[in-house]
């Protein structure tokens, strides 16, 4: 063959190669998305959602991953460890508790840009994005759903008496006394891990900051001794109270041993099966000067800066942040959803409860996003907390303690 035909042959191969569709088959793959998550109730699935998420998007498949929460600490051992073995997921739920720790790993991939940029943006409030912001000023978390802490409170027992539900703390414990009584209490503590919120309820709430030197003033350590008072002077938490977790507060509150106690709308649907109109929930009392201080609940959703399907892992979380998907995945967390317009019609648990959770935004805060937080949360302040109540330690030293773990 000459080398004339042979060019020939070649450019007229390479015209039929450029007119036809190249045979792409790794073009033909979904990108496959890993995504960690966990729900209170194990047998809630995320199944249809992936299933209309991969219906809109076929080139992208989603792998839900749930993982065991374990108190927080199973969940946050797997998290960390998946980072630094290399094999994290693309995205996952996270807390903002999380936040300090996957800021110090330089694990978070930065969504100021992309969220400047969604379309959906605006149907969550601008409260919820002030909560979001980081230390930094930059956004890494993509709001998903909440939880605000209210005060439950058997409204039938207070009717008995002639009473109002509190508003303020002279008020709550003057409801807290005439509701103990025999085998009743007026209120259930949490004692245990997680009982943190209940205590920064009275002590932030009655003037304590959680800024250098702001757990120590007089009126911060006066706060806390009137919490502690609460137990060792008038005796309005059942004896249990020091050790009492979650479990047992809400047991307690079933089984008509507590008149009050605060949790989340998490709870609301379980209590109202077994105590239904005669329980209610109204925001937590303010302190003597009119504050007030309730813990916001966050789940949210991150990117982790290692994923190399970052693109996919946006287009899925949005998709979980959006009115429909949101207002789904908000059902089976048993929690609330971030958007606007899911909530306007939400109706996931009793609207009283909906109600206080929304009356409480203006006083919702959050623990600081601080490495020193998770040990407070799950150790310090249990222990501490558990002396103090018991006698073995002052008041004032359990607050000087905690000033010495956050700032030293």
């Amino acid at each position: 063959m000459s080398g004339m035909k042979r060019r020939s042959l070649l450019a007229g191969a390479a015209g039929v190669l450029a007119a036809a569709p190249l045979a792409r088959p790794w073009a033909q793959r979904p990108t496959t998305l890993r995504w960690w998550y966990h729900f209170d109730n194990p047998t809630s699935s995320p199944a249809a959602l992936v299933a209309g998420f991969e219906k809109a998007h076929p080139d992208i498949k989603v792998q839900a991953e749930s993982i065991p929460w374990g108190g927080g600490s199973d969940y946050d051992t797997r998290l960390y460890t998946s980072l630094i073995a290399g094999n994290a997921p693309d995205c996952v739920m996270v807390k903002f508790y999380n936040l300090p720790r996957l800021l110090e790993m330089e694990a978070l991939e930065p969504l100021d840009a992309r969220i400047a940029a969604w379309s959906d943006r605006a149907d969550i409030s601008d409260d919820l994005w002030k909560l979001h912001l980081a230390s930094d000023g930059k956004r890494y978390y993509l709001p998903l759903l909440y939880v605000i802490l209210y005060l439950y409170i058997r409204q039938d027992w207070l009717a008995e008496k002639g009473l109002k539900a509190p508003a303020d703390f002279a008020s709550f414990l003057d409801v807290a006394k005439a509701l103990t009584g025999g085998d009743r209490w007026g209120f259930g503590l949490r004692g245990g891990p997680g009982g943190h919120d209940h205590w920064a309820t009275f002590v932030l709430g009655g003037g304590a900051k959680l800024i250098k030197g702001g757990l120590v003033t007089p009126e911060a350590l006066a706060a806390n001794r009137w919490f502690i008072d609460l137990y060792r002077v008038h005796h309005v938490f059942p004896p249990s109270a020091p050790a009492d977790g979650f479990v047992q507060t809400i047991a307690n509150m079933k089984a008509g041993r507590t008149a009050m106690t605060i949790h989340h709308v998490g709870s609301a649907n379980e209590i109202v099966a077994v105590l239904g109109d005669k329980i209610t929930a109204v925001p937590v009392p303010r302190g003597p000067q009119g504050q007030g201080w309730t813990s916001f609940g966050d789940q949210s959703n991150a990117i982790f800066a290692s994923s190399k399907n970052k693109e996919a892992a946006w287009q899925w979380i949005t998709y979980l942040s959006t009115a429909q998907a949101n207002a789904t995945i908000a059902g089976l967390a048993g929690q609330l959803p971030v958007t606007t317009t899911a909530a306007k019609t939400w109706s996931a648990q009793p609207k009283r409860f909906i109600d206080a959770s929304l009356a409480s935004l203006p006083i919702a805060g959050l623990m600081p996003a601080s490495p020193q937080t998770t040990d407070f949360t799950r150790t310090v302040w249990p222990q501490t907390t558990q002396k103090a109540l018991l006698g073995q330690i002052p008041p004032d030293e359990m607050m000087r303690i905690f000033e010495k773990h956050f700032f030293g």
